[in-house]
């Protein structure tokens, strides 16, 4: 029942820019309601407390059943010509925040299904099933083991509150301040605002669903990816570790964590090691391109949000594998990423 208001905003957004599609949506969203609130009716009065085991099924169960759901309106769309299997596979890319899209026109898409795409991700990137811990008390289920099957690292043994709805609702609040921030950033630097929200979600979220075919090739714009870099470095550090910095007001926090040592060092090395070799081999006419395309590729990479601007492919030596070996370590524990 709750997933089904994903569909409301982009039915707004059909009926704002005209460009049709709204049924799919109109659609998915009464299925999804009605189903959800058929499931849960019989069991409202019932109050129980979730095993271990009954943790990680519901936690498998809610990325097959939501992304089965979340693939209806791209099979519905008369917009978009699609088989099932490529449907699911879009929807449960987006909610897993993997990146891999199987669209190969995606600036001809809809507005309405060009935001849906990266408002999947959004959902996906804190993980859906956080945001139903903060629900399931209101439900009279214990939430926590479902939290510690979902929950990565070192978050999963340590409650940051001492509920875990408040621990949930704060990694939210966190989250959404975080998409606020990339949000105006990217807008001030010169993306449209329908855009700025869009790339923010799949920024945040660590996704990689991007806009434009091109990616952020698309806007050759150094300042924006500069602000793609922050946004993806930041969102690949433990939300645990933003929600203590906060909380004690310590930057100090960061730097005496071991593990954002480690991947602030990581990071920055291979950076600085890319951009020094696509220097050598002038890559780029200008040095700032090599630095701020250097920069943005591995943090990408490193983050596994997957953006891309330029094709890093085609970089001289072992770059790329090198890239790809930092994509392989990854980001912390408790992040997006």
């Amino acid at each position: 029942m709750l997933f089904s208001s994903s569909t409301l905003i982009p039915l707004l957004i059909c009926f704002f820019y005209q460009d049709g599609g709204a049924h799919g949506f109109i659609a998915t969203g009464i299925l999804e309601a009605v189903i959800g609130f058929v499931a849960w009716f019989p069991t409202r009065k019932k109050k129980l407390t979730l095993k271990t085991r009954d943790g990680f099924l519901v936690v498998a169960l809610i990325w097959i059943v939501l992304s089965f759901f979340a693939s209806l309106p791209f099979i519905i769309s008369p917009f978009v010509h699609i088989s099932f299997t490529d449907a699911f596979f879009e929807a449960i890319s987006g909610l897993t925040t993997t990146g891999a899209t199987i669209f190969t026109n995606i600036d001809s898409l809809p507005h309405a299904m060009l935001f849906y795409r990266q408002e999947l991700q959004f959902m996906g990137g804190m993980g859906i099933v956080v945001l139903a811990v903060a629900v399931l008390p209101m439900l009279s289920i214990g939430g926590m083991q479902l939290y510690r099957a979902e929950t990565p690292g070192p978050m999963k043994d340590s409650k940051l509150t001492p509920r875990i709805t408040e621990t949930a609702k704060a990694l939210w609040i966190i989250y959404v301040v975080l998409t606020i921030a990339c949000i105006v950033a990217y807008w001030l630097a010169g993306m449209t605002f329908f855009d700025a929200v869009g790339e923010s979600f799949g920024t945040i979220s660590t996704g990689g669903f991007s806009m434009h075919e091109a990616s952020f090739a698309f806007y050759n714009n150094h300042t924006i990816d500069v602000i793609a870099i922050i946004f993806m470095f930041l969102s690949g550090v433990s939300f645990a570790l933003h929600f203590s910095a906060l909380q004690q007001r310590k930057l100090s926090l960061y730097w005496r964590d071991l593990e954002f040592r480690y991947y602030f060092w990581i990071v920055f090395s291979v950076s600085v090691f890319t951009v020094f070799v696509i220097t050598m081999h002038q890559v780029y006419p200008t040095f700032s391109g090599d630095l701020v395309k250097g920069f943005f590729n591995v943090v990408s990479l490193a983050t596994t949000t997957g953006f891309t601007d330029g094709n890093f492919s085609t970089w001289p030596s072992f770059i790329p594998i090198t890239i790809l070996f930092a994509a392989l370590i990854g980001a912390c524990g408790g992040s997006t990423s």
